[in-house]
């Protein structure tokens, strides 16, 4: 953590990790879709999430899932990620326990240029296989899951290039 994150706590940097392999692509595959996802390292130590969103086979999405140790989330308000996209929309999702069938998901946009995008606790939405459920909102205690995903409901390549994640008060 360098001294501009004071009252942060780091998720994932993605500059200080050589290695991807606790980033894992869920793809429409599972359900049978032709969606291809994967994540690759740049050469400046940034990582992307690419591919491309298929809808032959009802499919319609990919996703690269990471699961760390349990991460307290009780003492913040937000997350925080710097990106780059393509100009597409994709969704920060959490989840705050394994055993939990929903998981907690914010859409964001990307404009094509470096951002760093605030999400709120308080507006990230349940939802299961794309339906938004009737019950709170992330509670924020704790991080067991975090993916993105991409489901446009169209054919289309993407390409998501990922900085950092972490949580902020």
């Amino acid at each position: 953590m360098n001294a501009g994150f004071i009252n942060a706590q780091e998720i994932y940097d993605f500059t200080k990790s050589a290695d991807l392999s606790d980033w894992n692509i869920v793809d429409d595959v599972v359900m049978g879709g032709r969606s291809e996802g994967s994540m690759r390292r740049t050469d400046k130590g940034n990582a992307v999430f690419e591919g491309k969103v298929s809808l032959e086979n009802n499919g319609g999405f990919s996703s690269v899932r990471y699961r760390p140790d349990a991460i307290s989330a009780s003492a913040y308000l937000y997350f925080l990620i710097r990106l780059k996209g393509d100009g597409k929309n994709y969704q920060f999702r959490v989840r705050s326990a394994l055993n939990e069938f929903q998981s907690y998901v914010f859409e964001f946009e990307t404009n094509g240029a470096w951002q760093v995008i605030k999400i709120p606790f308080a507006e990230m939405y349940p939802s299961y296989r794309g339906r938004k459920l009737d019950m709170p909102n992330y509670p924020g205690q704790q991080i067991m899951e975090c993916s993105f995903l991409i489901s446009n409901k169209k054919d289309e390549t993407f390409s998501l290039e990922l900085n950092r994640i972490w949580l902020e008060k």
